[in-house]
C-alpha cells in the first residue's frame, strides 16, 4: 500500500486512491466544489489544491493520486493563498446575488422574497407563519420603518417597485388566516447579512434586467393598496426574484465566507444574466452563476436515458447548456431534482 505524509502525518493510501481520498479518511479537511463522492468529476475548480513540498508542485487533490512517497501540504499558507486566488476567480465571472437587495437592506432582516414566493404561489397561510416566526410585532416595525426595502427594489428599475411594506403590514393584521397559531413553520433565525459573504452580479444591462422578469407571473395590475390576501399575492407575482434559492445551501458562499472573501461587484462579464426555464419541470438554469463544475453533466451521462445538459464550445467560451439541437423545455424529465441537488452554487433551481 502507498505511504504519503499529509502534514506531518504518515498515512497509508489504497492503490489508486486519491489524496482528497486520505485526507478525509485522516480528519484533515480540503474544500471542494467540483468534486462530489462516486461522481467522475472534470477537476475545473481548483478549489481543493495541495501542495507536494519535495518538488513545490501544486496539484488538485481530487484528481491527483496518492503515490508512495508524496510529501503533501494541507494547509499551509501558500496553500490556503492559492485556494483563495481560485475562489476569487470563480466569483469574478459569478453574476449573481446570494440575497436580494430588498432582504439585504431590511435592517430586521426579513426574508421578503420567500414571502413573496408564498404569496404568489397562493400559501398565505405559510406567508402569515413565516412573518410570525420571523418577529413577534412585525407590524410595529414596518409601520414606522422608512420603507428601505422598497427603495433597493429592483424591480423600480423596470415600472415600479413591489408593495412590500404594505403587504407586510396587511398580513400583520390578519395573523390568524387559515388557522391559529398552533399551524407555526419552523422558527426562523435572525441573519446578519451585512457580516456574511453575498456575491453581486455586477452592472446590469437593460437586456439583463428583463431576464429577471422571466420569474415574475403577475398580470399587468399591480397593487400599492394590499386589502386581501389575493391583491398581495397579485403585487408579489410581480418580484423579479433577485435572490439565490440555494443562498442558505452555497458551497461557493461557504467557501468564500470561511476565507473571508469579499465580493466588490466588479465582474468579468464572459457569460450576460440569463434564465432558462423549463416549464414542464419548472428547473430554472443561470449561466452566469454557473461555475461549469460539469457535476450535472455527468450525473446525465450517467443516467443515459433522456435528453440532458452538456457542454458545448471549446475553451474558454465553453458552457454548459441542452444539446444544440433541442430546446430547453424538453430535458431533463426525470433527472431535475438530482441535478439540481448536486450543484454547489444554486445555478440550477426549481421555479416556484
Amino acid at each position: 500500500m502507498p505511504k504519503i505524509r499529509i502534514n506531518n502525518i504518515e498515512l497509508e493510501a489504497e492503490e489508486g486512491e486519491s489524496i482528497l481520498s486520505v485526507a478525509g479518511k485522516a480528519g484533515i479537511f480540503i474544500p471542494v466544489l467540483c468534486h462530489k463522492e462516486g461522481v467522475e468529476h472534470y477537476t475545473s475548480c481548483m478549489v481543493c489544491m495541495v501542495k507536494e513540498n519535495k518538488t513545490n508542485d501544486f496539484l488538485p487533490s481530487c484528481s491527483s493520486l496518492a503515490l508512495d512517497g508524496l510529501d503533501i501540504d494541507a494547509s499551509g499558507e501558500d496553500v490556503i493563498s492559492m485556494r483563495k486566488k481560485a475562489v476569487e476567480l470563480l466569483i469574478s465571472e459569478h453574476r449573481a446575488e446570494c440575497e436580494a437587495p430588498c432582504r439585504i437592506v431590511c435592517p430586521a432582516g426579513y426574508n421578503i422574497p420567500l414571502m413573496n414566493r408564498l404569496l404568489a404561489s397562493g400559501e398565505y397561510r405559510k406567508a402569515v407563519d413565516l412573518i410570525i416566526s420571523e418577529l413577534d410585532a412585525p407590524e410595529i416595525r414596518c409601520k414606522t420603518c422608512a420603507g428601505y426595502c422598497e427603495n433597493a427594489c429592483r424591480r423600480k428599475k423596470i415600472d415600479r417597485q413591489i408593495s412590500i411594506r404594505n403587504i407586510r403590514i396587511f398580513i400583520s393584521q390578519n395573523l390568524y388566516y387559515g388557522g391559529g397559531p398552533d399551524h407555526f413553520i419552523d422558527q426562523t433565525e435572525y441573519r446578519d447579512l451585512k457580516n456574511q459573504f453575498s456575491s453581486r452580479p455586477g452592472k446590469l444591462d437593460s437586456n439583463e434586467l428583463q431576464e429577471w422578469l422571466k420569474e415574475c407571473t403577475g398580470t399587468s395590475m399591480r397593487f400599492e393598496s394590499i386589502e386581501n390576501f389575493e391583491s398581495a399575492g397579485e403585487e408579489a407575482r410581480n418580484c423579479m426574484h433577485c435572490d439565490c434559492r440555494a443562498s442558505e445551501d452555497c458551497r461557493l458562499r461557504d467557501i468564500a465566507q470561511a476565507m473571508g472573501i469579499k465580493d466588490k461587484g466588479r465582474k468579468v462579464v464572459n457569460m450576460p444574466v440569463t434564465k432558462k426555464i423549463n416549464h414542464k419541470t419548472g428547473l430554472i438554469f443561470e449561466h452566469a452563476k454557473c461555475i461549469k463544475c460539469g457535476l450535472c453533466v455527468r450525473v446525465c451521462e450517467d443516467s443515459g436515458n433522456e435528453p440532458a445538459l452538456c457542454f458545448i464550445n471549446r475553451g474558454f467560451i465553453s458552457v454548459i447548456s441542452e444539446p444544440l439541437t433541442m430546446e430547453f423545455d424538453d430535458i431533463l424529465a426525470t433527472q431535475t431534482d438530482t441535478c439540481i441537488n448536486i450543484c454547489p452554487t444554486g445555478a440550477l433551481s426549481r421555479f416556484k
